[in-house]
């Protein structure tokens, strides 16, 4: 049986102990300085994204350091995502670093591509993602990955719930929440213009 291709975005979440009980009622409060600067970098984000859209449009080329930033923008997300509310999968705080962090239990990488095609670059990000976005919504809402009312909120909310009660994380849903999440930021990269690879409908790495 032929090995699945490495996808060049890799989201890492790792349930190394159970939160405890009820530490996730206030998470939100906790997080709320995360919120703000993410806020902020998400301003940033956008911008860069415009100015890579013409970088590569006309060198074929994703500015390097760039590229490491949205790379760090998206890491910061889903480590504060993690911790809060779109997993609720450790209770150690985030750090405050767009940089990788190999003891913190969840981060993200983004392969850097030597070359990018100039002409994907006009269609990926809209007509060539429809299909990945409304899965996307279906999987965390109307308003992406940090929206309510989707399949990831339904799923954490029983895990918060059972964690009330049981002081367990039911690991099968902990699997799910952060296979819809990896779902999820491999298509925020693509449309980010970070790679051409074409996001696998799948939930895993393999």
């Amino acid at each position: 049986m032929a090995k699945s291709k490495v996808y060049p975005v890799s989201v890492r979440g790792e349930l190394s102990a159970p939160p405890a009980n009820g530490w996730w009622l206030i998470k939100w409060l906790l997080a709320l300085p995360h919120y703000v600067i993410l806020v902020c970098l998400w301003v940033a984000f956008v911008c860069v994204c415009i100015v890579a859209f013409f970088a590569i449009l006309f060198t074929g080329k994703y500015p390097r350091g760039l590229f490491d930033f949205n790379t760090g923008v998206l890491r910061w997300s889903w480590r504060v995502g993690f911790y809060s509310y779109s997993a609720l999968g450790t209770d150690k705080y985030p750090p405050f670093s767009l940089d990788p962090a190999a003891d913190y239990p969840a981060d993200l990488e983004i392969k850097y591509p030597r070359k990018l095609s100039k002409g994907l670059v006009l269609l990926k990000w809209w007509l060539l993602a429809i299909p990945h976005y409304a899965v996307v919504a279906a999987f965390q809402g109307g308003a992406g990955r940090n929206g309510g009312g989707g399949l990831n909120f339904i799923l954490v909310l029983i895990a918060a719930i059972i964690l009330l009660f049981t002081g367990k994380y039911h690991k099968d849903i902990f699997k799910l929440v952060v296979g819809i999440n990896r779902w999820s930021y491999r298509v925020a990269a693509y449309v980010s213009l970070m790679t051409d690879e074409y996001p696998p409908f799948r939930l895993w790495d393999d």
